[in-house]
């Protein structure tokens, strides 16, 4: 994640302040990517796509940590209200590009073994 977080910053600082892309309509409901979503269509698609990748990620954390990482979603959810929409587009799609690409690694090899509960 960390090695990802520079594109982000930069790629939300080009669609703040990118002046080609402002008022241009995009598809359906966004009509300025650099805007955040009118309908906040796009933030709480990105939050449930989120939940399905945490709780799809294996984890060997303690329960409590694992109550922490169900509660970011929400959290990210709540942040992306503001953000302009290409930038929840290009979270949402790479959130959907992780799940395809953890099933089909749970597909060739497997899913991972969940801890028994206590």
């Amino acid at each position: 994640m960390l090695l990802t977080m520079p594109f982000l910053f930069g790629f939300y600082n080009m669609l703040s302040q990118s002046i080609e892309i402002r008022g241009a309509d995009f598809v359906g409901w966004i009509h300025n990517l650099s805007a955040p979503d009118p309908l906040f269509i796009l933030p709480i698609a990105m939050g449930i796509a989120q939940f399905f990748q945490t709780k799809m990620t294996p984890s060997t954390a303690d329960p409590a940590q694992q109550r922490i990482m169900m509660f970011m979603p929400i959290m990210f959810t709540v942040m992306s209200l503001s953000f302009p929409s290409g930038l929840v587009i290009y979270w949402l799609v790479s959130t959907l590009f992780t799940i395809g690409q953890q099933q089909f690694t749970n597909y060739l090899i497997g899913a991972p073994a969940r801890p028994a509960a206590k």
